[in-house]
This record gives C-alpha cells, sequence and structure tokens, in this order.
C-alpha cells in the first residue's frame, strides 16, 4: 500500500479582496462561490477517492474554529485535528504545526497542503498530477504543482521548470530551476512566450519529516517556536489550542520564502485543471458562467447593453445600463461598484473601514455561532429585532443582561426556554418574556430547526452585554 496521504488544509485567510461578500469573521473559503458547497468543502470532496487518504488536518483562525467544525460536519466529514491559531503566522508556521503532529510517535505520512479556497474544476485531474507528486514525494522530493499559464498575469507567483525528472503519462516532474515573485506585465509576457514558467498555486505535497528536517536548516526559529507551541497544547472539545506566547513568537513567513526557494529538492509537477484562487471579483468574473455579451451574473439582475461586467445580488434586485468592464456587488448591508482593472483596490476600502470600526469590515448582519445563527432585521432607539435560528439538539448559554430585556416568539420548531428557576416549552406561535436581569437559556430540544424572533428593549443593545453562568462551548 502506498505511504499514507494526510490532507493540510490552510483555512485562515481573511479574504478581503472579494468584500462584501467576504468578511474578516465569515470569509471567502466559507461562501460557495463555485457551486453549493463552500469552498472549503469542494477542496475536501475533491480528494474523495485517492488511494490511503487519512483524515484531514485543519488550521484555521481561532474565531472560525465553529465554522470550520459546522462546515465538516454538514459533509460528514471528521478531521484528525483542527488546529487553531492564536495569531496569524503565514503558511510555513501554520504547515509545521500540521507536520509536527502528523509525525507523533514517530510516525511518518504524505502531508498534501492545500489552502481552503480555490477552485479546481477537475477533479480527476487534479487526483492525477497528485498521484505524480506522491512518487517524487516518497523519495524525499518537496512537490509544488504549477498552473500551466494561458495569461501574463501579474497577481500570481511563477516557477521557472528546470530538468525534466520523470513522466507519468500526461504529467511530467520537473525540477524547480526557479521561483518569481509577481512580475509586471511585461516580465509575465516574457514569462509566457518563453515557455519554461508556470503559475505558482500553492499546492504542495511532502513527507512531514522531509519538511521539518528542510525547515530546521532553513529557519529553525520556525520550527522552535512551533515544537514549543504544539509541545504545550490544550484540547478544547474537537480543538487543538497550541500556546499563544510561543506561537506569536515565531516568524511571519510563508512556505515558499522559508523552505521551497532554498530547498535542493524541489520539484513542479504542471497541471491544467481548470484552477483559480478567485482572488479577487475579477477572478470571479473569469469563473463565471457568461452570457453573450461577456456578462457574469449571480442572483437577481436585470442588465441593459452592458458588457464584460460582472454583477452579484444577494438579496434585492440590481439593475445595470450601459456599463462595460464593471463590477456590482450587493449584500444586504453594503453595495461595491468598481471598474474590473481595479478590483485590487477593493483591500483599500476594507482598510478604510477597519480604522473607523465598520462593523461592514467584520461580520455580515447574520452571524454565525456554534448553534447557529442570528440576524438583525430592525433596529431603532432602545430597540431591536433579531431572527434567530437555533441546530436541533443545541443550546445557548446560560447567561444574564444588565441593560436589556428580551421578547421571543417561536415562529416554527419548538423551544425550551430557562428562566431564573422556571423551565418553559414552547411551539410555534408561542412567545415568553425575559425581564432585565433575569438569568435564561434558550435550547432546541426538537429535530428540526428552531426559528425565532427576538425583541430586545433597552438602554443598551451591545453583544457585549452578556454574562455568561454555563456554556457548552468554551465561551467565557
Amino acid at each position: 500500500m502506498s505511504q499514507a496521504l494526510i490532507p493540510v488544509v490552510l483555512s485562515g485567510g481573511g479574504g478581503t479582496r472579494l468584500w462584501p461578500l467576504s468578511r474578516t469573521r465569515f470569509p471567502k473559503q466559507f461562501l460557495p462561490l463555485n457551486g453549493e458547497n463552500t469552498m472549503l468543502q469542494e477542496t475536501l470532496q475533491r480528494l474523495t477517492g485517492i488511494d490511503n487518504l487519512q483524515q484531514p488536518l485543519v488550521i484555521c483562525n481561532e474565531e472560525h474554529r465553529f465554522l470550520v467544525a459546522e462546515q465538516l460536519r454538514v459533509i460528514n466529514e471528521k478531521a484528525s485535528a483542527i488546529i487553531l491559531e492564536p495569531v496569524g503566522r503565514n503558511t510555513a508556521p501554520a504547515v509545521a504545526l500540521a507536520a509536527i503532529k502528523a509525525t507523533e510517535g514517530n510516525n511518518d505520512a504524505l502531508l498534501l497542503v492545500l489552502p481552503a479556497d480555490h477552485v479546481i474544476n477537475d477533479s480527476e485531474g487534479f487526483q492525477n498530477a497528485v498521484a505524480a507528486g506522491r512518487e517524487q514525494a516518497s523519495n524525499g522530493k518537496l512537490v509544488t504543482f504549477g498552473i500551466k499559464a494561458t495569461a501574463p498575469e501579474t497577481g500570481y507567483g511563477y516557477i521557472k521548470r528546470g530538468q525534466k525528472l520523470d513522466n507519468y503519462g500526461d504529467l511530467t516532474a520537473y525540477q524547480v530551476d526557479q521561483f518569481v515573485e509577481k512580475p509586471n506585465e511585461e516580465v509575465a509576457t516574457r514569462y509566457i512566450e518563453s515557455g519554461c514558467y508556470d503559475w505558482n498555486s500553492g499546492i504542495f505535497l511532502f513527507s512531514a519529516k522531509t519538511f521539518l528536517s528542510e525547515l530546521e536548516k532553513f529557519q529553525p526559529k520556525v520550527l522552535e517556536t512551533c515544537k514549543k507551541a504544539y509541545n504545550n497544547k490544550s484540547a478544547d472539545f474537537d480543538f487543538l489550542r497550541v500556546e499563544t506566547a510561543a506561537f506569536e513568537a515565531s516568524p511571519d513567513i510563508a512556505i515558499d520564502y522559508a523552505v521551497m526557494e532554498k530547498t535542493e529538492h524541489a520539484v513542479v509537477v504542471p497541471m491544467s485543471v481548470g484552477w483559480n484562487d478567485l482572488g479577487s471579483w475579477s477572478a470571479m468574473w473569469e469563473n463565471g458562467e457568461k452570457d453573450p455579451q461577456g456578462n457574469a451574473v449571480t442572483g437577481d439582475t436585470m442588465l441593459e447593453d452592458c458588457n464584460n461586467c460582472y454583477v452579484h445580488a444577494d438579496s434585492k434586485l440590481v439593475t445595470a445600463i450601459g456599463l462595460e468592464n464593471t463590477v456590482i456587488v450587493q449584500t444586504c448591508d453594503a453595495i461595491l461598484v468598481a471598474d474590473k482593472s481595479k478590483v485590487q483596490e477593493v483591500k483599500t476600502i476594507v482598510s478604510r473601514l477597519k480604522e473607523t470600526d465598520r462593523s461592514e469590515a467584520y461580520l455580515h448582519p447574520k452571524v454565525h455561532r456554534p448553534w447557529g445563527t442570528y440576524e438583525s432585521v430592525d433596529n431603532g432607539e432602545r430597540y431591536q429585532v433579531k431572527r434567530i435560528t437555533v441546530k436541533p439538539g443545541s443550546t445557548l448559554s446560560l447567561q444574564m443582561h444588565h441593560h436589556r430585556a428580551e421578547h421571543w416568539i417561536v415562529v416554527s420548531g419548538t423551544a425550551k426556554v430557562t428562566r431564573n428557576d422556571d423551565t418553559l416549552l414552547l411551539s410555534e406561535n408561542e412567545s415568553v418574556f425575559i425581564p432585565l436581569g433575569a438569568k435564561h437559556r434558550l435550547e432546541n430540544p426538537g429535530t428540526i430547526d428552531l426559528h425565532m424572533i427576538e425583541v430586545q428593549s433597552g438602554s443598551y443593545l451591545g453583544e457585549d452585554d452578556i454574562v455568561r453562568f454555563e456554556d457548552n462551548y468554551g465561551r467565557s
């Protein structure tokens, strides 16, 4: 049997260039941007059928932990571990944590390192490329997967192919001659004309022990701090928390700079698999299905005399007249309008939103919690109305508020309500009042989602007016 293969899914990105659809606390890897499933789910599902495939390791930000766990649960995927990064330190420390985990008990396995937010439309072709890379990785090579370049893109890094090593059917493995940073258009054009360069996909395959050995050689500080952080880890439900202080001390460095550009054992396997990193709205346009005028649209839209536009309507009808090369993205609380050639500047808008502490930079109106979701539907002076969904079997914390009272109305499902010393069971069209200062808890004891309307009233309605006494999810 072939050497065990562990998918390592890197899910720590913020996806700011796809704002307003992607937000800091709900970034693009958790969105269904290429079909019914989310990017994270598609990343794992395209691996089905690979020989000796082990349960995945997922590396994510602490604030995304319940999103990851829920999205894996929905597709019946069990992770061997969800490792939480207390701070972002780029891809080399993230992969180091996964490699250290994979080598526990002196085990060794091949690690297939995958960004959680890429599109690959040809899953069979991708699996064939993985099989070719697996042969090289089993022989001590550190494999990266190139994307056969079709245009002089300036937003991608490039890999220059060197000596041909082995053929695997339609695929060929090459020694890496050079990694090149994002070039300008003139240089990128020369790369394409030479026929010697591929785009750098950011997907890697190597033995966990081989990677750690090379990391120790070229970035010993990364290995030292990550070992300390992992050795002082703690278990938290389905998650592994590494030590914050040790991990913060790690250099902030990408795997390319830390190891791949320096090792003598780098190999590239070029592939044509319908890859797109969906790194901008122009990339979304390129990946989308287009009408005869070159427009790619999603949602309720109506276009007149428009060409080569991308229009996304999330919750309202969006109409456009006489536009070319324009991006329009509508969500329920924000609208983006941009020239398609300027979409990289979206991150500037996000930075400005963060500078003024605008909630639109961080959250959607629909906020995801481990027990379900809530969404503000109306608010004004001294009142707020929310739509709440609680998943079957889920329980909110036992809590109280200093500044607000709440009125809960059940729309559908069954609610078990704790209010001080009373326990109530509510059905459709029934309601309960929670006075200011009352200890209370909401549960869904049923087998279907519980949908409720919550009306808050009081002098202060912020989410930080919560005192928790008990919580199933370890929140303070």
